[in-house]
């Protein structure tokens, strides 16, 4: 009996000095992570819901090059999104899924997307987290549910830690990781081309990139309605004029209203050089075919934008000489640091 009182009294002991010295809760302590907005760029607007912090960037880019989102652990965000090629699909037309299924929109390219204000050739998404959230289980793409995804993610050595270190948690689910997608995405900045240093007085444009840049922001070209401010996008959606019927209803097909037949999103002109093929089907393979288009290729159909003046002459008219130079103009925007940023690369090749 008295064997029997000392254990109670020892096992009672023992209990009240864990609850007396618990132990101390594993403690979360993201770092802020600040953003290098380039000289001229507006301020980017930062989801309240999704703060930005070096654990939620890092883990970003390892699941935006990390095949363990697909069915078959071989394709991954930057299959289709190649850093070598402005983020888009190593000059293909259109891109293909694990299952061989080629899709029927070019892949767009992941510049300065922060300040997208809808995303995919018909806008259908207007954040980066919701953007994020349809190629896994898209058929085409990747073929994964969310739910399959997330329980590879949450069995895995590695990933239940680095998701604690950027939101807190070890228990991954969809949010979460279209989340840290979406805060890698916002850092890839492209702000640091030729023009850009002309535009801070570092360097002078030569005589053809100059007429190239008078042609662009005047009436002769009239590329600046479309493609202005220091984002080369209006954010916006156009019928440029490219057929007068459709195979692809473009904007039409989320808004289901008659003028928006034809429509598709204004891609930015930065790194304009590594991104073909060109327009939202990939149709003209280099520089020289869009400004030939845009000089006499154009198409009238009833929803064609009204910023296309010269519809009734086929196009701007441009001569030979006036071509090469606004293309000289458009290759300045080409951004070599952003190209070969070792921050964007695949974080793979390090380990």
């Amino acid at each position: 009996m008295i064997s029997l009182m000392l254990t109670i009294i020892i096992i009672a002991s023992c209990d009240n000095n864990s609850k007396e010295n618990p132990d101390p809760e594993e403690s979360w302590n993201p770092t802020p992570y600040a953003l290098q907005i380039p000289e001229g760029f507006p301020d980017m607007i930062i989801p309240n819901d999704n703060p930005m912090t070096l654990e939620g960037v890092n883990l970003g880019r390892k699941l935006f090059y990390d095949p363990v989102l697909s069915a078959d652990n071989i394709q991954s965000c930057a299959s289709c999104h190649a850093q070598a090629f402005g983020f888009t699909d190593n000059g293909k037309r259109l891109s293909t899924g694990i299952d061989g299924i080629a899709g029927t929109r070019n892949a767009m390219a992941v510049i300065n997307a922060g300040w997208m204000t809808s995303l995919f050739w018909d806008g259908r998404k207007p954040t980066l987290e919701s953007q994020a959230l349809e190629p896994v289980p898209n058929p085409i793409e990747m073929h994964l549910s969310w739910a399959n995804a997330a329980a590879k993610l949450n069995a895995h050595p590695q990933y239940p830690d680095l998701f604690f270190d950027a939101f807190g948690t070890r228990t991954i689910d969809s949010m979460h990781v279209v989340k840290a997608i979406a805060q890698f995405e916002r850092t890839m900045i492209s702000g640091n081309s030729k023009w850009d240093k002309y535009l801070r007085g570092e360097v002078a444009l030569s005589q053809a990139e100059a007429k190239g840049f008078e042609i662009f922001f005047t009436e002769k070209g009239d590329c600046f309605h479309c493609h202005a401010t220091i984002l080369f996008t209006d954010n916006i959606f156009h019928n440029n004029g490219l057929d007068s019927d459709f195979t692809d209803n473009g904007l039409f097909d989320v808004t289901g209203n008659s003028n928006d037949l034809g429509k598709f999103k204004t891609p930015t002109l930065r790194n304009i050089t590594y991104t073909a093929p060109y327009m939202h089907d990939g149709r003209f393979e280099t520089l020289e075919d869009v400004v030939d288009f845009y000089s006499e290729g154009l198409q009238f159909s009833p929803t064609i934008d009204p910023l296309m003046k010269k519809i009734n002459q086929g196009g701007i008219r441009l001569t030979d000489d006036e071509k090469q130079n606004l293309i000289a103009f458009i290759r300045t925007l080409t951004d070599t640091d952003f190209i070969d940023n070792p921050e964007f690369s695949n974080p793979f090749n390090n380990e």
